[in-house]
């Protein structure tokens, strides 16, 4: 007897991924915009450099703290209504924000909240695709070349409200343009449930009715907090140095906002590397002991850059560094996905995130304040040393679980 695995994860393809891509870039975009909508705010609304600040600072955590709040709901049967709500929402906002000059304001946090449940939304759905790690290469790939065009046109367009405010109000629109095609949850695959149905436990209640049992555990709940406290000290480890990147490159290296200019380029352009390569290996190398040697290798990038006091090769040790973290991050989602093919874990972990993005500024100027700049290299490295050996063992773990439920999942 076979029975239909609610939980059997999909071929990669074309209407699916574009539609799971195409959200999160719409949710993420106001990170990858935020010195923009910092540019535009103060234009919208008369504002000093610190208020609008404060306010795009604000957006960004009403996005993270609804993607976690909402998360749930993405890893059921709501989850496209979650993705159509906040990228509706999302549009509506911005494009307030964009057009009405006296609502900028609300407009902002509105879209900004809206923004929330499209992150939610896109990464639980990431769990419904086989092999975690190549799909976690082709969503980097996406987010990344994307994001690479839409930073270098929009200054070409201008910087006013309409210009960069619009920008995130057109990707909710085609967002919600694709979003029939996002993954659902549970999800259904005839063709693969009788391969896997023997791996499911089996319930056959009095009335015949023949349904899956839960392949949920207290283990897996465990390491999927485990998971997102983790990768919560290791993001907000991580954005801290880029956030003091140019600071530290300045005082310490010499180095001139061109030369800042080609390093955050050049990280952007390792970042692409890194998610080709992860797209071409996938699971071929498993994923705990490539994860565990990541973090190992980007805390020594760390605390070498913190000593590093010539500007070339300060840029060339930052770029190194970002391209180990890109891989390291994908390999961080990979994992969240393996853990639960719902979306249970990969869902909040993208919104986990973007708590950090929006607070690293400010604590990254704590950390170099109190540590000075060598002290707050190594302190970022031995974060990374310290939290690689939990990441190693949840990574291991999902590999485990992927193996067991969906052996198909690492050919």
């Amino acid at each position: 007897m076979t029975a239909v695995d609610l939980s059997t994860r999909v071929p990669l393809r074309f209407p699916t991924a574009s539609a799971t891509f195409a959200i999160g870039i719409a949710g993420y975009l106001g990170v990858n915009l935020s010195p923009y909508m910092i540019t535009a705010a103060q234009t919208g609304l008369g504002i000093d450099v610190l208020g609008a600040s404060w306010l795009v600072t604000a957006t960004l955590l009403l996005t993270a703290v609804t993607g976690l709040a909402i998360a749930p709901l993405c890893a059921g049967a709501h989850r496209r209504t979650v993705a159509r709500a906040g990228l509706g929402l999302a549009a509506l906002g911005f494009a307030t924000a964009a057009l009405v000059p006296a609502l900028l304001l609300p407009g902002l946090l509105l879209g900004g909240a809206g923004a929330g449940g499209a992150v939610a939304a896109s990464g639980a759905a990431l769990a419904a695709f086989r092999n975690p790690d190549r799909v976690a290469g082709f969503n980097g790939l996406a987010n990344r070349g994307i994001i690479t065009i839409v930073l270098a046109v929009i200054p070409l367009i201008g910087l006013a409200p309409i210009d960069v405010f619009g920008a995130l109000a057109l990707f909710g629109v085609l967002g919600l343009a694709v979003s029939a095609w996002l993954p659902a949850a549970p999800v259904v695959d005839p063709q693969a449930a009788a391969a896997v149905g023997d791996a499911m436990p089996i319930e056959i209640p009095p009335t015949g009715t023949v349904r899956t049992a839960p392949a949920r555990s207290r283990t897996v709940t465990i390491a999927g907090f485990g998971l997102l406290v983790v990768f919560a000290l290791w993001a907000a480890s991580e954005d801290s140095l880029w956030a003091m990147a140019g600071v530290m490159g300045a005082e310490q290296a010499g180095l001139s906002p061109e030369g800042l200019g080609i390093a955050l380029s050049g990280a952007t352009a390792g970042g692409l590397l890194g998610s080709l390569l992860l797209m071409i290996v996938g699971s071929r190398l498993g994923r705990a002991l490539p994860l565990v040697i990541l973090l190992a290798a980007g805390g020594i990038l760390k605390i070498v850059e913190g000593f590093t006091t010539d500007a070339t090769a300060f840029i060339v040790v930052f770029i190194a560094w970002n391209t180990v973290y890109a891989i390291a991050f994908m390999y961080f989602v990979s994992t969240s996905a393996a853990l639960d093919a719902d979306g249970r874990w990969s869902g909040p972990l993208l919104a986990v995130y973007l708590v950090g993005s929006a607070l690293t500024p400010v604590i990254g100027a704590a950390l170099v304040g109190v540590l000075g700049f060598q002290g707050f290299a190594i302190a970022l490295g031995v974060a990374s040393f310290v939290l690689a050996v939990p990441a190693g063992a949840i990574a291991l773990l999902s590999t485990r679980l992927e193996r067991a439920v969906t052996p198909e999942a690492l050919s």
